[in-house]
């Protein structure tokens, strides 16, 4: 069964919409650790709108979980980890405009520059996972580059529309990580999910890891965090 990495941006944005010091992720984290979170992840973007550094910092002494970075992909990405020494880095595009992460990493166009920073973040010690879309030659692309795992978007399945879109989206996955568990590469699967269709990517027999967050903490509004992280964690199994 897949294990569950629990993404608290969304507290982070919360807190940071008012300045505030709360809610704070690192006490966040703890409630979701302690409720059955097999690791803790956060993505500390450029333009620091929501996870500080101080979050990661602290985290990095506090969670007994692994702890995962997402970072954008740049140079700034190897200085982050460096700092923050995490136990994963994942690697996405970011643009300023986006409310979110969108989609995955063109690995064939920007090859050179990740093939860099692959090896500068493995060279630190960290394991190293790039956000793709669910496409063979682009999971064949980070397999050239040494990438430990790759993270498939969900989003497009997520947020499918009828049926048959859905069964479409879902087969893509389905195929995408079959291909990259073939290619040794651990498969995490992440970006929009909901509870539903937590359940059915859960399901896929390749994916060693759930990665959910803005549900969750959308459904810890109605019900408190420790219930929502225990129902996703049931979910997933």
């Amino acid at each position: 069964m897949p294990k569950l990495a629990i993404s608290l941006d969304q507290v982070a944005t919360l807190r940071e919409s008012r300045r505030a010091l709360d809610p704070d992720p690192v006490a966040a984290a703890y409630i979701a650790e302690m409720a059955g979170a097999d690791s803790i992840l956060l993505h500390l973007r450029s333009d620091r709108r929501h996870v500080q550094e101080r979050d990661m910092e602290i985290l990095r002494r506090t969670v007994t979980v692994p702890l995962h970075l997402m970072t954008a992909a740049t140079s700034e990405s190897t200085r982050a980890a460096a700092t923050v020494k995490p136990d994963t880095v994942t690697l996405v595009p970011e643009r300023r405009e986006e409310v979110t992460t969108e989609g995955g990493l063109d690995v064939l166009l920007n090859a050179g520059l990740l093939d860099r920073l692959v090896s500068s973040i493995r060279e630190s010690q960290f394991r190293v996972t790039l956000l793709v879309e669910p496409d063979l030659d682009q999971i064949r692309a980070a397999a050239k580059l040494n990438a430990d795992g790759v993270m498939l978007n969900a989003r497009h399945f997520a947020a499918a529309e009828g049926e048959v879109a859905a069964d479409r989206e879902l087969l893509r996955l389905q195929e995408a990580a079959r291909g990259a568990n073939r290619l040794k590469l651990r498969v995490s699967i992440g970006l929009g999910l909901t509870y539903p269709s937590a359940r059915a990517v859960a399901a896929i027999p390749d994916v060693a890891e759930i990665r959910a967050g803005h549900a969750i903490v959308a459904r810890a509004c109605l019900v408190g965090l420790d219930r929502a992280v225990r129902e996703m964690k049931e979910i997933v199994g």
